[in-house]
């Protein structure tokens, strides 16, 4: 349900494509986070939406923020100088390695050893690859991320006192409910040491929009997990921001073709590929809502693919000059959509104090 202020901000742009943040709506709902977490840490995860004012409105509810590149690194770094900065990702280069992160998410034993190779400190934590079941996940960590039992074996006689082992991580799924994450974290952290990062994983629902992970049942059921010696951690990025963000366009056409209807927008999934990464149908809110006169329709973008559908066969009455506002569009949205495709304008991005 997209609020008031939306829609007037949406209006005022007159259709051209731009991002809405709502800015207090991220603080509101981090604060929330925050206080239903207690006393196990929070990472954002910085690759869901690197964008500075969000990363500036979610900095004081956080302890850190997890990081998967040199860019990710240097761009946080140059945003919050003294801010622990965890450094995870299969493939890391030499000159990742030898960054300063606080801690560093090592993924195999030859990327261990490369790391002594060169001569830094580190603080590691190991990544788990465990053969554990995830039933209903929208993404299984598996395949190159992470090691199995006989991994992290060959990796323990490598530590000494300049690349220390402080613990494990394990980001196994995405898409997972409270209790279905509790079940993973209790594996994880009855079995590994002081120091554990369950990961991210909550899920956010595109079909249901008003459904939100339970933070509460999480953070109590993570605090009864917890050893008072243990140090446990998570790192959400999707669930922290997806709802804060808005993509507004307007509709250039309006065309049937072998009996389907079509709402053609300006812009397209090079500026919010969302729903062609996840599949699905991303939600909206037509200005304005007409009743009575709705039809299936797909709405598309300018591009020149198939494959750029924001939703398909929708019940909506849209002419063109209406205005589409897409609704969770604050995370994974502009920062993985393909900016260049046709060379079209970028949108704008418009922050709402």
């Amino acid at each position: 349900m997209i609020t008031a202020r939306v829609v007037d901000a949406a209006q005022r742009l007159g259709g051209q494509p731009a991002y809405l943040y709502d800015l207090p709506a991220l603080d509101a709902h981090a604060a929330a986070v925050r206080q239903a977490l207690g006393g196990i840490e929070l990472y954002y995860a910085a690759k869901a939406n690197p964008d500075p004012r969000l990363l500036e409105v979610l900095a004081p509810h956080v302890d850190g923020f997890e990081v998967s590149s040199g860019g990710e690194f240097a761009h946080v770094r140059d945003l919050f100088p003294r801010a622990r900065l965890a450094l995870g990702g299969p493939g890391k280069t030499d000159a990742e390695l030898g960054l300063d992160p606080y801690r560093l998410h090592v993924e195999s034993p030859a990327e261990l050893r490369r790391l002594k190779r060169l001569g830094v400190e580190a603080d590691v934590l190991l990544r788990l690859n465990l053969d554990v079941e995830v039933a209903g996940a929208s993404l299984t960590m598996s395949g190159p991320f992470g090691m199995d039992p006989s991994a992290v074996a060959e990796c323990l006689p490598l530590f000494d006192e300049r690349v220390r082992l402080r613990g494990v991580h394990a980001h196994l799924a995405s898409g997972l409910e409270a209790a279905q994450l509790l079940e993973l974290a209790a594996e994880i952290a009855r079995h590994h040491p002081k120091e554990v990062n369950v990961g991210g994983g909550m899920a956010v629902s595109y079909t249901d929009p008003g459904h939100r992970f339970d933070w509460e049942a999480y953070g109590k059921g993570l605090a009864a997990l917890k050893r008072p010696d243990q140090v446990l951690r998570v790192e959400p990025g999707r669930a922290l921001t997806a709802y804060c963000g808005y993509y507004a366009t307007r509709v250039l056409d309006v065309k049937r073709t072998r009996g389907e209807r079509f709402a053609i927008l300006q812009g397209g999934t090079h500026h919010l590929r969302t729903p062609v990464t996840k599949g699905h149908d991303q939600p909206f809110t037509p200005i304005p809502a007409r009743v009575g006169r709705e039809e299936p329709t797909t709405l598309v973008g300018q591009l020149c693919t198939p494959k750029d559908v924001f939703a398909r066969r929708v019940p909506i009455a849209l002419e063109a000059g209406d205005l589409v506002v897409f609704e969770m569009a604050g995370a994974y949205a502009w920062n993985i959509s393909h900016h260049d495709f046709l060379m079209h304008p970028k949108p704008g991005f418009v922050y709402l104090d």
